[in-house]
């Protein structure tokens, strides 16, 4: 059997995969389950093949999604020598920085921050028990979204409440920062000099936010405590006036009611009407989608140039996620909209999905970089003191 390492990026509708030769790093098959909780499809690349195969019906528990996808990867690639396995954790509170093998003490102390990412952490947990049970004993390596911003400066986590409440744990961690690291990783190759100045980069999919960076580093970020806070999204919220959940509060809503409503009820969803997808939005006639699109937009734009104010200028502007990635009509919205910033847009480059979107010599360079988390994850799992190779 050949020794491998397994890496699972799992949220709350989806479960990303990849199993990689301990040899190499050679991925041997690497994919993901979309739809999970409606309707799960299995997209793969197995041995270099594309591969797409039918999820079981009532396999709508991710626990016991993912404990068929590892019976399926040991029938196409046959029992598996496991060394250890990585997992995407989202929340990492104070205490965790770096990667960190998931001990009975240490999944507790995550279990116990499950409140501060009820749409992520549970998920994430539930991976980590699969695994367990599917391979007894083999170590597992947590990587931490908020790891990325946890150097910031104590100003930037800080919210102006009474200071006991930040010693309580109540800070701006950020989130989405496997991505961030993967980005950040790629800037060198991609932005030349421009990379280690100051850069945005904006990770727009179902999820979304913007991360202002500094010597390849995060200074500030638009989410907060929570995964709910800054940018709209597909049914987040963003950005609220809490006295608006006071009122809802008062008028008799519970705070289970309220998570729903602000989690999965709202965003791209609940201004539309319609959907979540981006995708649907902007193929839709109707009025309410191109005012939950605009509503999307105009979020961007604004922090965008927050953040720009906050670093004195903006020397890069870089598109990752889905929305990122694959709309070339929302990025060119929000590049005209940030002309006077020195975007330059090169409009058949941007249509095209090219990793440069600018014309040359523009003041301030855009760019579109494919992420890549679960690259983040082998190799948080490669360095990881206690995961066997």
């Amino acid at each position: 059997m050949t020794p491998v390492w397994l890496v699972l990026n799992i949220g709350s509708s989806t479960i990303k995969f990849g199993v990689y030769a301990c040899a190499d790093g050679a991925p041997l098959a690497r994919g993901a389950i979309d739809g999970v909780g409606l309707a799960p499809r299995l997209n793969a690349v197995l041995q270099g093949a594309p591969a797409q195969i039918a999820v079981p019906p009532a396999m709508d528990d991710t626990r016991r999604l993912t404990r068929w996808l590892l019976a399926l990867l040991e029938d196409w690639l046959g029992p598996l020598d496991l060394r250890a396995a990585g997992h995407r954790v989202v929340h990492g509170g104070r205490d965790f920085g770096a990667p960190t093998l998931l001990t009975p003490e240490v999944i507790a102390r995550l279990e116990a921050l499950a409140p501060l990412a009820p749409g992520h952490q549970p998920f994430n947990l539930a991976g980590v028990a699969a695994v367990a049970e599917h391979w007894p004993g083999v170590p597992q390596v947590g990587c931490f979204d908020t790891a990325f911003h946890q150097h910031r400066p104590t100003v930037a986590k800080l919210y102006a409440l009474p200071r006991r409440y930040a010693e309580e744990g109540i800070l701006r961690y950020g989130f989405h920062g496997l991505s961030y690291d993967y980005i950040a990783s790629r800037l060198p190759s991609v932005l030349g000099d421009r990379a280690r100045g100051r850069v945005i980069v904006a990770h727009l999919g179902s999820g979304a936010s913007l991360c202002a960076m500094q010597g390849l580093e995060s200074v500030e970020t638009t989410m907060g405590f929570s995964a709910l806070d800054g940018l709209v999204m597909a049914t987040r919220c963003g950005q609220i006036d809490p006295g608006v959940l006071l009122h809802l509060l008062r008028q008799g809503m519970d705070a289970a009611e309220l998570e729903t409503l602000l989690a999965r009820q709202s965003g791209l969803l609940g201004v539309s009407g319609l959907s979540p997808d981006m995708r649907s939005l902007l193929a839709s006639d109707a009025p309410e989608a191109a005012e939950a699109v605009e509503l999307f937009l105009r979020a961007v734009i604004r922090q965008i140039g927050a953040l720009t104010a906050g670093m004195g200028g903006l020397d890069a502007l870089v598109f990752t996620a889905g929305i990122g990635q694959h709309a070339p009509t929302v990025r060119a919205r929000i590049l005209q909209a940030l002309a006077h910033l020195g975007l330059e847009m090169d409009a058949a480059a941007n249509d095209a999905n090219a990793t440069l979107l600018t014309v040359p010599g523009s003041r301030v360079t855009a760019a579109m970089i494919p992420t890549d988390e679960e690259a983040v994850i082998l190799a948080g799992l490669q360095q990881c003191p206690g995961a066997a190779g």
